[in-house]
């Protein structure tokens, strides 16, 4: 059943810094160890920068069937979900571990969907569950870029 897209939540892959992660990583964490029968994000970006899709989905303001992504139990059929690579420092805990080039991508990224889908709210993982995902304060950063208090998720 197709759904009004609402949300864009941002991710880390809860990974150490400086540790790569692949599209594959990602298959065999949400697909193989989780034995979730979909991955849990639609793009993610490498710590070079880098975008990658690794859920196809139209542009339209609406969640299909076979765009959904299980980023965050209760609200996948309205959201759309973006992972960084990182999240954890050295010594894996949680810390801002983002590149420039995930900085510039990220932002890019953020204002690009909202071009799209004026109405949406972004959030942090962490603002739908008990988790530290991921690993910065999305609503201080989306006001440091610019985006409209409309568009910051505030629950």
């Amino acid at each position: 059943m197709t759904k009004q897209l609402k949300y864009l939540i941002i991710h880390c892959s809860a990974t150490k810094e400086q540790q790569e992660v692949t599209s594959d990583d990602i298959r065999k964490w949400h697909l193989k160890e989780r034995g979730w029968s979909r991955l849990g994000y639609s793009d993610m970006i490498h710590m070079d920068g880098t975008l990658e899709n690794l859920t196809p989905f139209d542009l339209n303001n609406e969640v299909d069937s076979w765009e959904l992504t299980y980023g965050a139990k209760g609200i996948n059929d309205v959201s759309r979900h973006v992972v960084y690579v990182g999240g954890l420092d050295s010594v894996g805990d949680a810390h801002d571990t983002r590149t420039i080039g995930q900085l510039y991508t990220l932002e890019i990224y953020v204002k690009y969907m909202l071009l799209r889908h004026p109405t949406i709210e972004v959030a942090g993982h962490n603002q739908f569950s008990k988790k530290y995902c991921p690993s910065f304060d999305v609503p201080a950063w989306l006001r440091s870029i610019g985006i409209r208090e409309k568009n910051i998720y505030d629950g």
